[in-house]
């Protein structure tokens, strides 16, 4: 079983895949290659980012001096 990749690694990927295209200097199939790497990246970046934010809940303290959770990204203030 291939070991999953994490966001750091695929992070690093990513920002390797971005500076071998900065350098402009690489035939076009290897510009390519390195474009598709960092499109790839980028995906699972964004998909492992989103898994995160689903599970992330904010505790909020209340008014009345109790706590309570809400899903991350739809906290309001509660006074």
């Amino acid at each position: 079983m291939p070991e999953e990749t994490t966001f750091e690694q695929a992070l690093k990927n990513l920002e390797e895949a971005v500076a071998r295209l900065e350098k402009g200097q690489i035939p076009l199939d290897e510009a390519l290659d390195s474009f598709e790497a960092g499109v790839q990246s980028a995906n699972l970046c964004r998909k492992k980012l989103q898994a995160v934010e689903a599970r992330i809940e904010i505790l909020t303290n209340k008014s009345d001096g109790s706590f309570a959770t809400d899903p991350f990204g739809e906290s309001e203030d509660q006074d």
